[in-house]
């Protein structure tokens, strides 16, 4: 959520924290502000405001260079200018920024006043502040020292006039980048905010501490120093550009056919009709030793991961299912060593999908991650995995990154089940599927100015309802998720069969359904619905294949060409990408920043 960024170096700090400030927006913020060291004091400028009135209003004298800065999201304390970070100690020697949730805040504060401090703020992150500038020892000593004293997650940074050549940083829950360039150090908490200044970088891991100094770091935890080794980030600025485009997600949804080019680049082998998934650094016996299938995901993810565990459990013939990674370990899960634990993030930072992933750490589970960014949290706790390989993705509601989460897990199933019992003639099929995807992704797009017409007769409606069944149901719910979360519709999901079972009493004319409805073995089943529906004057959106007669006149029909049945999932998605787009667009909301959303969710 929050966004960190820092600079020690020979150049102006102040500049260069606004512009990673601003490259960091898409993440959900409510404030903004940065702290530069002076000749003689921390000059801090902060308010509830976006990052360009704060750069807008940035005084003239602000010179300084080493620096940190921050985007909040409000967690302790209403957005306002005294609860904006930087937080400064009672005696503005330190500042500090903070991203996570101390979690004995409350009993903290109540020692600090007790011994006469005066608290300016109602934030957990002041705490911080006021113990590093009360503690003895170096800066160093005093971040450990505090650190000890807390309960909760964190990744921080810290200035102290005191020592002017460093800034010292932090992680446990939440992700903290070094970034090394030349003559000067960069820290961030995404790559977003690094990648125009380096391409070198260092994660650090849970429990360990950073010192970054111009001419360079140091890395360490409580009880030693550690060694860490840089990786290069390939993506670039450009990357983080609209391109011409009016919105990050529509150059997104733009952007699908050559994400998934990439990622099947180099993994399909038409040898032996299977892929290659070097990353999972298991072989076919290790493989063929699963049973079980289980994959654990947020929002997007979790629905990419039903879809998922559709497709593996049907071609593989291995039991499979999907559940929300936040609600995973509070139900105390039995771990069976002959499961295989699939991670599926965006971002591979997802506070929720992480700490899950550790929890099957700790009970001897094995866990491979779909993960999109190279080197992140979820990325480096698994045992293997698959990269998404979709590029950065700024908008908020995922599209690119979805997409490639459906594919990497059409790779995974047609890995696990040409191992057992699918034939070489299947594998053939499946691979030139895969190969069709993009140019049939492609064809979707082109009909834009279509959806765009549909969309028009969704947007006004004030509830909506999704339906698909079995390979269609996952499509559904992720369509009802990008409608609810971009255009402030109320939307759900159902299965098909369940309209009879209750949500068909409010089926009329003044609610809309989206069906989905491929031309699949259930067709005939469907297609009785649509008629259930349409005889309740029930407006009708149907999103099917070319060629299917429907047997509803009154309907709107978005066809998509046929893939395989095993893949049709994958592009009865996109038209419901560009249904939402253009709803919010409608309505005037900020397609790319959602309200109350934020792109990487790293506190529970």
């Amino acid at each position: 959520m929050c966004g960190i960024v820092g600079y020690v170096g020979a150049k102006p700090a102040a500049p260069i924290l606004v512009d990673g400030l601003a490259r960091l927006e898409y993440r959900g913020y409510d404030s903004a502000g940065v702290a530069v060291l002076g000749p003689s004091e921390i000059r801090l400028h902060r308010d509830a405001v976006r990052v360009r009135d704060l750069e807008a209003t940035l005084p003239k004298r602000f010179g300084g260079k080493v620096g940190i800065g921050h985007t909040r999201w409000a967690t302790h304390g209403v957005p306002s200018q005294r609860n904006a970070h930087p937080q400064l100690s009672a005696d503005g020697r330190v500042a500090v920024v903070h991203n996570g949730i101390i979690d004995n805040a409350a009993q903290l504060r109540a020692e600090l006043e007790a011994d006469g401090v005066a608290l300016a703020s109602d934030t957990d992150t002041e705490v911080l502040a006021h113990l590093i500038a009360r503690a003895d020892g170096t800066l160093e000593d005093a971040v450990l020292a505090t650190l000890d004293r807390i309960d909760g997650t964190y990744g921080l940074a810290v200035l102290d006039r005191e020592h002017p050549d460093r800034i010292v940083v932090a992680r446990n829950g939440s992700p903290i980048i070094i970034g090394i360039g030349d003559r000067e150090m960069h820290v961030a908490s995404d790559t977003s905010a690094l990648v125009r200044y380096t391409r070198q970088v260092v994660h650090l891991d849970d429990g360990e501490l950073a010192t970054l100094r111009a001419d360079g770091y140091q890395t360490f935890t409580r009880d030693a120093r550690t060694t860490k080794t840089a990786v290069t980030v390939d993506w670039d600025t450009s990357d983080y550009g609209t391109d011409g485009h009016r919105h990050f997600m529509h150059k997104e949804i733009a952007e699908q056919p050559d994400a998934v080019r990439r990622v099947l680049k180099g993994r399909l082998d038409e040898r032996f009709q299977t892929v290659r998934l070097g990353g999972l650094e298991m072989d076919a016996r290790e493989m063929r030793e699963f049973r079980r299938v289980k994959i654990l995901g947020c929002g997007s993810a979790y629905y990419a991961g039903q879809a998922g565990a559709q497709f593996i459990e049907e071609l593989a013939r291995i039991p499979a299912d999907a559940e929300p990674a936040s609600e995973f370990r509070y139900r105390n899960p039995v771990i069976e060593k002959d499961t295989l634990y699939v991670a599926v993030s965006q971002s591979g930072e997802t506070y929720d999908t992480l700490v899950a992933v550790q929890e099957l750490k700790r009970k001897g589970g094995r866990v491979i991650g779909l993960v999109n960014a190279v080197g992140s949290s979820i990325a480096r706790e698994c045992d293997g995995g698959v990269y998404l390989h979709a590029g950065p993705e700024v908008a908020v509601a995922s599209t690119k990154a979805l997409t490639n989460m459906m594919v990497g897990f059409a790779l995974l199933g047609l890995h696990l089940g040409r191992i057992r019992d699918v034939s070489p003639a299947d594998g053939r099929r499946l691979l030139q599927a895969l190969t069709a995807l993009p140019e049939q992704i492609e064809t979707i797009l082109a009909d834009e100015e279509q959806l765009a017409a549909v969309a028009k007769t969704l947007a006004q409606a004030p509830s909506l309802f999704f339906v698909g069944r079995t390979r269609g149901f996952p499509v559904a719910r992720e369509g009802a998720q990008k409608f609810k979360e971009i255009s402030y519709r109320h939307a759900e999901a159902y299965q098909t069969s369940e309209l009879k079972h209750g949500p068909l009493a409010l089926v009329g004319p003044d609610l809309p359904t989206v069906a989905i409805v491929p031309d699949d073995e259930l067709l005939d089943r469907n297609l009785g619905a649509l008629q259930e529906i349409t005889a309740r004057s029930g407006p009708l959106v149907v999103v099917t294949h070319d060629g299917v007669d429907l047997g509803v006149t009154s309907a709107h029909v978005v066809a998509v060409p046929k893939s395989e049945p095993e893949l049709d999932p994958l592009l009865l998605t996109i038209p419901l990408q560009l249904l939402a787009y253009h709803a919010a667009l409608l309505l005037g909301h900020d397609v790319d920043k959602p309200r109350n959303l934020a792109k990487s969710v790293t506190v529970e």
